[in-house]
């Protein structure tokens, strides 16, 4: 009898919304159980007890190397950390062999890297589950803490009304991958040039996503529950001066706020190049739910490797 695939988290778009709502539900349970408790005490039914991460970075980190350090110590097991160019990856090592010696030595692998592509060749050739920590093309796991971080202050996504304002980027195609899966509404305020990808725009219609491609932020943001962006200029992006030309006028700021709903939130998944895409009055004032946001990535990041350990779905 073969051994069952791995579980790997690669995208939003690939789960069953009953599979992502389970995830939501797991990390909020997760996290209510732990109030109070010291952040180095492990969970107590430890489902990642004797099991070992390999995280792997092609990019710098700040939150998603502390938040699946810490996830999994919370879960009950061990992690160890590389970059890229540490390993033979930097040599030129086929990233597939990769794939096959560290499938050999440990019970997970989560890797940050700079192509899609490379992520989907690694999975292909492992024979443990494989985590998207962020690729050029997706952010799920910083999503997933987007909606858990809302639905803790504001309740259900379902029904509810996301304004994405900036760039067509990698996190702006994984909240359209989440869209039809949770129910919620999408409106993205973006310039012609940085549009979002077409074949997320396809997929979330086939879904009969409700996702809106808007080019005026106010009609986007004009009674939104919540209000969205991310830095202008991602890492690799070489285009500096054109995306801040491009990009000046979505900067989220306390007018464009006003036109959201009066409870909207703000959220942005940090790194915030302040004075750009959004304004410290915005960054700092009391619809920004940011810092919990940040904290939910070790929530959400829980629930994401305790089923790909073979939790329920």
């Amino acid at each position: 009898m073969s051994a069952s695939p791995p579980r790997h988290f690669l995208d939003l778009w690939r789960f069953d919304g009953a599979t992502l709502r389970a995830l939501l539900d797991d990390a909020a349970r997760r996290k209510a159980a732990r109030q109070g408790w010291p952040r180095g005490r492990p969970d107590a039914d430890r489902p990642a007890a004797d099991r070992v991460l390999a995280m792997v970075f092609e990019k710098h980190s700040t939150r998603t190397r502390f938040s699946f350090d810490a996830a999994m110590r919370q879960l009950g097991g061990d992690v160890i950390i590389s970059t890229a160019s540490d390993m033979q990856l930097g040599r030129g090592e086929p990233i597939e062999d990769t794939a096959r010696v560290l499938s050999r030595m440990v019970d997970a692998v989560m890797i940050r890297a700079n192509r899609h592509d490379d992520l989907e060749h690694f999975a292909q050739a492992a024979s443990v589950p494989v985590i998207n920590g962020l690729t050029d093309r997706s952010h799920p796991c910083q999503v997933l803490a987007d909606l858990l971080t809302f639905e803790e202050h504001r309740g259900p996504v379902q029904g509810r009304t996301f304004a994405w304002v900036g760039d067509g980027n990698n996190m702006c195609a994984s909240f359209i991958h989440a869209a039809p899966k949770f129910g919620f509404k999408l409106r993205i305020a973006c310039p012609v040039q940085y549009h979002p990808d077409l074949m997320d725009l396809a997929r979330a219609g086939a879904r009969a996503g409700e996702v809106e491609i808007l080019h005026d932020p106010r009609a986007a943001v004009e009674g939104a529950d919540c209000v969205v962006t991310d830095t202008w200029v991602s890492m690799g992006d070489t285009d500096y001066e054109t995306r801040l030309q491009a990009f000046e006028p979505f900067q989220v700021d306390e007018r464009l706020m006003k036109l959201a709903a009066r409870d909207a939130v703000f959220l942005h998944c940090l790194p915030a190049h302040r004075g750009e895409e959004v304004t410290d009055a915005v960054l700092d004032g009391p619809q920004s739910l940011v810092w919990d946001e940040a904290e939910n990535r070790i929530h959400a990041q829980k629930a994401v490797l305790a089923w790909c350990f073979g939790g329920p779905t």
